[in-house]
């Protein structure tokens, strides 16, 4: 994060440029990966919940409110090849270091309740998996300590290689793949009702629109991830001729293997029965495949969610430990373990907010809901932003959106942001308790750093 006033009187680093080794191929396996995941896996019955059949639908829409932000993020990260993000071009476009602060802690805020989704979904798939009966408390104390692993993990120092990447990317996409298989066999041999894929049983009194609307709000969540992909672009060949065909690509692809999925999930498994639990996809490999294994979906599912966990925790804690390193939260949360060398406090800081969250926030709606809540909201900020930055011109060639995309982009992430939408009063509760939790710590900074005379912000 820029800090101007904290930085003129430091002496200029010359530090090394970041290796530029991801390709076209690389990235859109990266961008595929980090979207795919704990959304389809663990909402796919809540969203049945709000339509019925139609549950692909909330996902197509998603998909399409996705992809106009994705058009503001081409421009700016092609326009601003750094490795900052939302925070930067929030920066960039308005100046206020205290905006700058509350989108940063937004996006970290996002990632540990994504983390904790992922976490109540690997013990949920766990428990499933074996036939097992945890329990509501059972399931809990599987969370808590799958999320001290991911802390464990994380302290040691993980090297997050691209072909760790591609091969965790394979297995998330196998276990879409093997829902996408088992739903057309199932249904050329005569299983299920494809035809439940275009009814809707609205909840209650609802009109179909609100309960579209309320869903895809759940399904928006499932393609969160795309956003993390300007973080690669200093570690990307060629940034600005190559992420606007990729990250649409990895959008594309994305979007149709979520709306394949969820028409196969629908046509196996009614959207009553989908919607029980925190495991439909375990049950529609159930309905469909019978004598498939189950434990090894549960397997690959686990995988996939622990995944996500691990990147939105690595996320969550080096966003923390920047800020520190920049004196816009307390230093000591910027303290680097002697022997690991990894940024311990942070971690810890991070875990126990995830903690937190698993223990009195609760289910993966819940939690999965609020992290979608924060990056609309991160969105809206940006869309907005690429409006702003047309004044600001620079030497290179760089993707340009039209103009009526941003605005577009801006209004449907206000719109599905907003409490009309049925939201969870829960989860507007959750976001501005964690964004209180930062503003405390602002406020903590630049006290401190009043009292010995160096600027905060």
């Amino acid at each position: 994060m820029e800090q101007p006033s904290a930085t003129t009187e430091r002496p200029e680093r010359h530090q090394p440029e970041l290796k530029r080794v991801m390709g076209p191929g690389l990235l859109l396996l990266f961008i595929i990966g980090d979207i795919l995941g704990t959304g389809i896996y663990a909402l796919t019955g809540q969203v049945a919940a709000e339509v019925g059949g139609a549950v692909w639908l909330p996902f197509l829409i998603a998909f399409a409110v996705a992809l106009l932000t994705a058009f503001s993020y081409l421009e700016l990260v092609t326009k601003y090849p750094r490795a900052a993000g939302a925070a930067l071009y929030a920066h960039k476009a308005f100046g206020v270091h205290f905006i700058t602060f509350l989108v940063a802690f937004a996006v970290m805020s996002s990632g540990i309740t994504s983390a904790s989704t992922a976490a109540r979904a690997f013990a949920a798939n766990f428990s499933g998996s074996l036939g097992l009966d945890f329990g509501d408390y059972g399931i809990l104390a599987l969370a808590i300590l799958f999320m001290g692993l991911v802390a464990a993990i994380n302290f040691r120092g993980v090297g997050e290689s691209v072909k760790l990447n591609v091969v965790l990317t394979m297995i998330e996409l196998s276990g879409l793949l093997v829902i996408i298989v088992i739903g057309v066999w199932a249904i050329t041999g005569g299983q299920g009702d494809l035809s439940r894929a275009f009814t809707f049983t609205p909840p209650g009194d609802s009109s179909v629109f609100w309960s579209v609307t309320a869903a895809t709000t759940l399904a928006f969540f499932a393609m969160v991830g795309f956003e993390d992909s300007v973080n690669m672009a200093e570690e990307c060949k060629d940034p600005s001729r190559i992420f606007p065909k990729v990250l649409l690509t990895g959008l594309v692809i994305t979007g149709i293997i979520y709306v394949l999925v969820s028409i196969a999930a629908i046509a196996l498994v009614p959207a009553a029965e989908l919607a029980e639990g925190e495991t439909p996809l375990l049950k529609v490999v159930q309905a469909g495949a019978p004598n498939f294994p189950i434990s090894i979906f549960g397997i690959i599912t686990m995988l996939a969610v622990a995944n996500s966990a691990l990147i939105n925790m690595l996320m969550a804690s080096r966003l923390i430990y920047g800020m520190a390193r920049e004196n816009v939260v307390p230093p000591v949360l910027g303290g680097v373990h002697a022997e690991r060398r990894t940024p311990y406090v942070a971690i810890g800081f991070t875990t126990l907010l995830a903690i937190g969250l698993l223990i009195f926030a609760g289910s993966v709606p819940q939690l999965g809901g609020t992290t979608a809540l924060l990056l609309l909201c991160v969105f809206a900020i940006v869309n907005i932003a690429v409006l702003v930055l047309r004044k600001d011109t620079v030497a290179h060639k760089h993707f340009r959106t039209p103009t009526i995309v941003p605005i577009l982009g801006a209004i449907s992430c206000a719109f599905l942001a907003g409490p009309w939408t049925g939201r969870d009063p829960i989860q507007y509760a959750i976001a501005g308790s964690l964004l209180g939790i930062g503003v405390v710590l602002w406020m903590v900074t630049v006290g401190l750093m009043r009292r010995i005379s160096q600027p905060a912000v």
